[in-house]
């Protein structure tokens, strides 16, 4: 977080802690990561990023993985 750019999500690399700033998604995606609890200010640690392979991310001690179009709407700082 030494960057304090807002940049999606997608463009993060392994291991690094970023804070989600908003979601620009229609309302269905957005309650969708809400209920997973991509909620802004909650800090995001990636996981895994690398092509091809999932995008994998731990967001309040769980892991989850996530499609890559879904990751580049998830803006961070």
């Amino acid at each position: 977080m030494k960057n304090k750019q807002v940049i999606p999500l997608s463009m993060v690399k392994a291991g690094e802690k970023v804070r989600l700033v908003s979601v620009n998604a229609g309302q269905g995606l957005n309650k969708r990561l809400a209920s997973m609890g991509l909620v802004p200010d909650v800090e995001i640690t990636v996981v895994n990023n690398a092509h091809p392979g999932p995008f994998v991310i731990i967001v309040k001690d769980s892991k989850m993985m996530l499609g890559r179009g879904m990751a580049h709407k998830i803006m961070v700082i």
